[in-house]
């Protein structure tokens, strides 16, 4: 205590004083500037125990900060991916054609995907000397090389990405500036390509790169998804940041217990521990500035979501990080307020110590849930007006419901158990029936997590298959399609050269036919497939099929019909066909890709004449055994028949991409938000056992067994644990039934999501309970009975 012991500090008596003039206003606000500045010496000259409390507080309270400045930081750094990915933007479809010039390019669109990561690749051509260039490139690459970013650089250097070198158009010759990527992991490529002509399949000129981006509004349901995923991963951290700001708090009210000693009065006491707890949550605010921009250091390694962001973008706005500044003291200062309420701090010891005949109670506990409820009532059944700030404040307040009853319900079950059990059950019990407040304090940002948790398992089990989309592709009739308009660039032309350069490794069969239109009048005209009977059974029930045949599906009128093949619009017109009067009828089917076929199917002994351009489609068949790398080979193969060929691998069902980018959110948020709950249990039974140091040491000393108290350590981390997830999940339950009432879908329990929520919860207190039996054993050494 050698911080009160000081002469220069004054003690004065607080109590009813006659109305004040202004010097004596004055000289009361220097008297309490002069306590707050006790405080602060208190906790940063207390010896060696006093800072190491306050440096517990300032690390907890600086982790929670740090983890709210980079949930505040995410709409910036979407912000500058969007900005980023506007500025490159060189689709102009639908636009007027322009004339070629001096500084227009010719561009055709590469982008593909390897072992499901996309890859955005361009193939470019100058039409004069003085091109356009994309953002991040300061000059065209020259022929048969190209600019690569510095991800797919190290990708293709590397051993994993051998089969994507054989697909890439040239070789590296520089690399794609910051400004030219959405993020530092994405995979970029330009290459320029000598031979690409206006009119060529997919091949488009431009004379600017750069869009306005176009925000699209979220689906009601996914708005929903984001504001609890929000409310539930930040309500726990903001827990965490309060009850670190009251980590040591038995040994500050002892401490302000010898400050009364001396003679200060209850309201010095007060404003001494106000004081403390300003400056630790202080210290806390620069140490999380200092663990968030070293952390920003290292985000550019990390993918979430498949979103890589620059450590720049990581910027929490103005306005929010002020309110941050501002809101953290102001916090923790009300929390020790609130606190010291219920400790009587007298001369000779605190009365908290010892068991409260007092209840707490329940009724305003029970108003915040209601209040909840309150703000979610209206919002049901209104699908599609969706009011995300009044949701906010529903679930937060159902959720604080959760921290809030968790004392009440504590108090009543612990104080009613007996004293029947194990030795080390008896210790845990008595330990919780005395001082169990610090315990449920941690232990009420899982229980907040584990409701909030509960309620998004049962929004996600409901929204997986309204988000799940029913292709009617038929991946077992073919697992590949593949598309192509025979151009210049293309090295092969016919049927038959496509299934040979298609049959890689991994590829069993390939299955190609020829697609054509006829044109029966200049506003009808029908499709016509060209293929073997193999390939022409995919689309239609055939009962016999010789080459030769013509199958008519929906249009028996053109039996015997003379059309004209082509576009009716195309100059010069292609050439005449009569539909033979033998051709058959036949019953249409889907095609592998789900799609309904009509129109004309002939065999190649009847074909007519190509056009000077035709499309091929091929239905391919890989090789399960070959895994992943067989779609690989197959898009290799592609990119050797023409850089404009596009592969399709068939999904009978594939998820919503907003829907899966939120979720994988998710699971990266609950990880932070775990580590960090964790964290949280594990510095406060740290630093419970070192104030029980002597005791500890004591019931060695007299022959208390090691493994008891392990055990009962176990006990007191758990029991508040099992009595959190049961109310958490009862409040989680009702909030999950109001959030889907709100969107309009029936309510259904995710048994098997709850049982994963508890026993996370489970596996975080037994890991948290081995973590700290290093620091048991090493307090538990006889030298912990010295005393001075």
């Amino acid at each position: 205590m050698s911080a009160i012991d000081s002469p220069s500090v004054a003690l004065g008596g607080g109590g009813r004083h006659a109305p004040e003039d202004g010097p004596v206003q004055a000289g009361r606000l220097r008297r309490w500037a002069t306590e707050i500045g006790l405080g602060v010496r208190l906790a940063l000259s207390g010896g060696r125990e006093g800072l190491l409390r306050t440096a517990l507080t300032a690390v907890g309270v600086g982790l929670g900060v740090a983890v709210l400045l980079l949930s505040v930081s995410i709409p910036t750094m979407l912000d500058a991916r969007s900005d980023r990915t506007a500025a490159r933007d060189d689709d102009r479809y639908g636009g007027d054609e322009l004339p070629a010039g001096d500084t227009t390019v010719l561009t055709l669109n590469l982008a593909t995907s390897f072992h499901g990561k996309n890859v955005r690749g361009r193939l470019v051509r100058a039409d004069g000397a003085h091109p356009v260039l994309p953002p991040g490139v300061q000059a065209m690459p020259a022929p048969g090389t190209m600019l690569v970013s510095p991800a797919l650089r190290d990708l293709l250097a590397s051993s994993d990405g051998a089969l994507l070198r054989d697909r890439m158009p040239g070789t590296v010759a520089g690399t794609i500036g910051k400004a030219g990527l959405s993020g530092p992991n994405e995979l970029v490529f330009y290459a320029q390509r000598g031979d690409l002509a206006f009119g060529q399949p997919q091949v488009q000129r431009i004379d600017s790169y750069g869009s306005r981006s176009v925000h699209r509004p979220l689906d009601p349901f996914l708005l929903m998804l984001v504001v609890v995923i929000f409310v539930v991963l930040l309500m726990p951290v903001a827990m965490f940041v309060a009850a670190a700001t009251r980590f040591g708090g038995e040994q500050r009210d002892r401490r302000l217990a010898a400050v009364r000693l001396v003679g200060a009065d209850g309201a010095m006491t007060r404003r001494i521990a106000g004081g403390e707890a300003v400056i630790s949550a202080t210290l806390g605010l620069l140490a999380g500035g200092v663990f968030f921009l070293a952390g920003r250091q290292f985000v550019e390694v990390f993918e979430i979501a498949d979103l890589s962001v620059y450590g720049s973008d990581v910027r929490p706005p103005l306005p929010l990080l002020a309110l941050l500044v501002v809101a953290v003291p102001v916090a923790a200062l009300a929390m020790t307020l609130v606190a010291m309420r219920r400790v009587v701090v007298e001369p000779l010891g605190v009365v908290r110590r010892a068991t409260s005949s007092t209840h707490r109670r329940l009724w305003w506990r029970v108003l915040v849930p209601l209040a909840g409820v309150g703000l979610l009532a209206p919002l049901t059944g209104k699908h599609g007006e969706f009011n995300p700030w009044q949701a906010v404040g529903g679930v937060s307040l159902l959720l604080l419901g959760v921290a809030l009853l968790l004392p009440w319900v504590f108090d009543r079950l612990v104080g009613r158990l007996g004293a029947g059990g194990s030795v080390s059950w008896q210790m845990a019990v008595r330990r919780l029936q005395l001082s169990g407040g610090s315990s449920v304090r941690a232990v009420g940002a899982i229980a907040v997590a584990a409701a909030g948790t509960i309620a998004l398992q049962m929004l996600f089990a409901a929204a997986e298959s309204e988000f799940t989309i029913n292709t009617g592709q038929d991946p077992t009739r073919a697992q590949a399609v593949t598309l192509l308009t025979v151009s210049p660039i293309t090295t092969a032309k016919d049927a038959a050269g496509i299934d040979a350069k298609l049959r890689a490794s991994g590829v069993t069969s390939v299955r190609t036919y020829r697609r054509d239109i006829a044109s029966i009048s200049d506003d009808d005209f029908v499709g016509v497939r060209v293929g073997d009977c193999d390939v022409l059974r995919e689309m239609a029930a055939l009962e016999r099929c010789a080459d030769g045949d013509v199958f008519v599906l929906d249009r028996p009128d053109l039996i015997g019909r003379t059309v004209r093949m082509g576009d009716p619009s195309a100059t010069p017109q292609g050439p005449q066909w009569t539909v033979p009067a033998t051709a058959h009828r036949a019953q249409a089917r889907k095609d592998p890709w789900g799609q309904d076929v009509d129109g004309i199917l002939v065999t190649p002994g009847a074909a007519p004449a190509a056009r000077a351009e035709p499309t091929f489609e091929s239905y391919v068949h890989l090789d399960p055994a070959a895994g992943l790398d067989a779609e690989e080979r197959l898009r290799n193969a592609a990119m050797a028949i023409s850089p404009a060929m596009d592969v399709s691998i068939l999904r009978s069902k594939v998820r919503d991409s907003t829907f899966m980018s939120i979720r994988r959110g998710l699971f990266a948020g609950s990880a932070v938000t775990l580590l960090l709950v964790g964290l949280s249990l594990l510095v406060g039974t740290i630093e419970q056992l070192r104030e029980r140091r002597r005791t500890l040491a004591a019931l060695v000393a007299f022959g208390t067994r090691r493994s008891t108290l392990g055990w009962s350590i176990l006990w007191q981390t758990l029991l508040p644990v099992v009595l959190g997830l049961v109310l958490a999940t009862g409040l989680g339950l009702g909030l999950g039934a109001m959030l889907l009432a709100t969107v309009d879908v029936p309510f259904h329990a995710d048994v098997t999501g709850i049982a994963i929520v508890c026993g996370i919860a489970g596996g975080v207190v037994l890991l948290v309970t081995t973590a700290s039996l290093p620091a048991l054993w090493r307090l538990m050494r006889p030298d912990g009975l010295r005393f001075e």
